[in-house]
């Protein structure tokens, strides 16, 4: 099968084509073309005019979308979620859980299992909880937090592959943990956390290299004790994940993380609850009422932020807006950096050689095509 997108803008990390084209074979991107070379033969033909190619985004971080959530333990919601991720451009993500019971999560993990695949792909898991620091639940359950168990993960492992666990360095045991993820091919993330800059570094000694959304439910930067946020930004190497939807990190504090750590280790995610894609009201995450509005999920009767509504299309017109990267640059957040972080080689450019995952939006960051391995799997019309 050959496909062929032409007389589209191309913006991949480093590169910036006007009116070029794209050849896909079977699931790899076979050449890129710019204006003037002659246009090969293929089976479907795109008329990409007006448009621009990006990487397929890559999303680590969303619990759920249209009033699904993974922790339901529904087959059905699961590939709900894939096919409707594929509308932001999405075209690999990782099912988020949320700090609930082993039962709970063992069911979770069995109907991802199950996921038909017709959606966008989906690895690997990420386990967010239950190993997290009581003081900074969040929107997170209290009732189900327990202290980092390798074992645990083992159990849940064997049902479905995890990817990533989000965890509090600081609890008792953190770096031996951390030691024990790498091991298993794991990436470990720093999150609900209160840790001092010590006790971060202890773990980053171990190989931690995440922080799961940056400057949400972590120790802020302080002039004596610079904290989760601080280490952020004084080790160029530690993946910094943000919420960037203007509620959860302003305008001001995106354009410093990108300034600061630069477009290489800034990573965007939604950390989507259920209510993403739907009308505002009251849902719920992980048992806990959440009221929707005006673009923001709060824990009823309260100011506190219980995920996001976010959309990945949308995160990436937020952070060209307050960075004023060219979206060269700034898809490398939303894209490729996710697939280092996960130590994927093959994913999150438009080159010769890559996977065929593309995305074709258009000036207002309006997804219109959806390519994964080659095949349309979301078009707009």
């Amino acid at each position: 099968m050959r496909t062929l997108i032409r007389d589209c803008n191309i913006a991949s990390p480093g590169i910036e084509v006007k009116h070029g084209s794209i050849l896909i074979k079977d699931n790899i991107i076979y050449s890129v073309l710019t204006p003037g070379e002659s246009l090969p033969d293929a089976d479907l033909v795109i008329n990409a005019a007006g448009l621009t190619a990006i990487p397929g985004l890559i999303d680590i971080h969303c619990h759920g979308r249209n009033n699904c959530d993974f922790t339901d333990g529904s087959e059905e919601g699961v590939n709900t979620i894939g096919l409707n991720k594929l509308k932001e451009g999405v075209t690999m993500m990782l099912p988020t859980t949320l700090t609930q019971s082993e039962e709970a999560l063992e069911a979770a993990f069995s109907s991802i299992a199950k996921y038909n695949g017709k959606g966008v792909k989906m690895p690997g898991i990420h386990l967010e909880g239950p190993f997290i620091n009581p003081s900074e639940v969040g929107a997170q359950n209290p009732a189900f937090v327990r202290m980092p168990d390798i074992k645990f993960v083992e159990r849940l492992n064997s049902i479905f592959p995890i990817h990533k666990v989000s965890f509090a360095p600081e609890l008792p045991g953190g770096d031996t943990f951390v030691t024990d993820l790498l091991a298993m091919g794991i990436v470990p993330s720093a999150a609900h956390s209160s840790a001092k800059y010590a006790e971060f570094y202890r773990c980053y000694a171990k190989g931690l290299r995440n922080l799961t959304h940056y400057c949400n439910q972590m120790t802020p930067l302080h002039h004596r004790e610079i904290g989760l946020v601080g280490a952020g930004l004084l080790h160029s190497n530690v993946f910094a994940e943000m919420i960037c939807d203007l509620q959860h990190t302003g305008a001001n504090m995106i354009a410093l993380a990108f300034k600061v750590k630069g477009p290489d280790h800034m990573i965007l995610i939604t950390d989507a609850m259920r209510a993403a894609g739907m009308p505002d009201g009251e849902y719920d995450l992980g048992g806990l009422p959440v009221m929707v509005a005006a673009g923001a999920a709060r824990l009823k009767d309260s100011v506190a932020l219980a995920g996001s509504v976010l959309r990945m299309n949308v995160a990436l017109k937020n952070v060209v807006a307050s960075t004023g990267l060219p979206l060269r640059e700034a898809v490398r957040a939303a894209a490729l950096n996710a697939a280092h972080s996960l130590n994927y080689s093959n994913i999150g450019r438009i080159e010769t050689g890559f996977t065929a995952d593309v995305a074709l939006i258009d000036e207002n960051y309006i997804v219109h095509y959806t390519i994964v391995d080659g095949e349309v799997r979301y078009s707009l019309d």
